[in-house]
């Protein structure tokens, strides 16, 4: 299986199984032009299906009950199962020429992690509470952005440094979150999810860097970002500056921050 059959499998097919697709596709250089379109939302199945419906986020002074910290990570797993999808739709859309080849290494990669994430947040929620994926509804907020992502640039800037670089924050607050109450499973998951974010954002400020050409990089970051998304979103409760430097971010872009 090649790396678009491969990325069409798990956006097109509705399945768990679809999106859990775990091969080490081919990747080839093929052309420099797509005729692939965004669909309006990726294929999902039953309870996977998005909804309409609002749900609220647990308060954290609720975590003690094992089905708070359950539907919390329910949450957490659509966000992982939207960043899968979203993914795909990146190596499917954008062209196949020598650069993006590069880049879409880099992408799978991720999106491998991804799929590692989703695995331990269902297993993890099945423990807490017997919670399946769809036991909460499903929003599509981060797929809906999709439709003006239509450069690397712009899915990047959006996806490692704004929904994956909150996570450096999320992933550090929650973590201690867990912590506290003893829950060592849930808090080790989260250590899991903070060291490759670390390295997703790392990819992202990488190309946005090589891209920037020496401009600001912090206005052109801000450029790229999808009307209604703010550099607000790529920050959490708390702000892990150190996971930034990780990642590669100088100073000037975490002040900016």
């Amino acid at each position: 299986m090649n790396l678009k059959e491969y990325a069409r499998q798990i956006l097109e097919g509705g399945s768990l199984e679809d999106k859990l697709l775990d091969i080490n596709p081919l990747i080839e250089e093929k052309s420099s032009s797509s005729n692939f379109k965004i669909p309006r939302s990726p294929s999902r199945e039953g309870a996977m299906a998005f909804s309409n419906e609002q749900v609220r986020f647990p308060k954290v002074s609720s975590f003690h009950l094992r089905e708070k910290r359950a539907m919390a990570l329910h949450f957490f797993a659509n966000h992982e199962l939207l960043a899968i999808e979203m993914m795909a739709a990146f190596l499917l859309y954008f062209p196949d020429n020598k650069e993006n080849i590069k880049l879409k290494k880099g992408v799978l990669s991720s999106l491998k992690d991804e799929q590692k994430h989703l695995r331990m947040y269902l297993k993890r929620m099945k423990d807490l509470d017997g919670l399946e994926l769809g036991g909460y509804p499903l929003n599509d907020f981060f797929w809906r952005q999709m439709k003006e992502l239509n450069s690397p640039e712009k899915f990047l800037s959006f996806m490692s440094l704004t929904i994956e670089a909150a996570n450096l924050d999320f992933a550090i607050f929650y973590k201690e979150v867990f912590d506290s109450l003893g829950d060592v499973d849930s808090s080790n998951l989260m250590g899991i999810i903070l060291k490759d974010e670390i390295k997703h954002v790392g990819l992202g400020y990488y190309w946005l860097n090589f891209w920037s050409r020496g401009n600001n990089l912090w206005e052109y970051y801000k450029s790229l970002l999808p009307e209604k998304v703010t550099p607000a979103r790529a920050k959490g409760m708390i702000f892990n500056a150190s996971a930034r430097l990780k990642a590669g971010m100088d100073e000037e872009f975490i002040r900016n921050i």
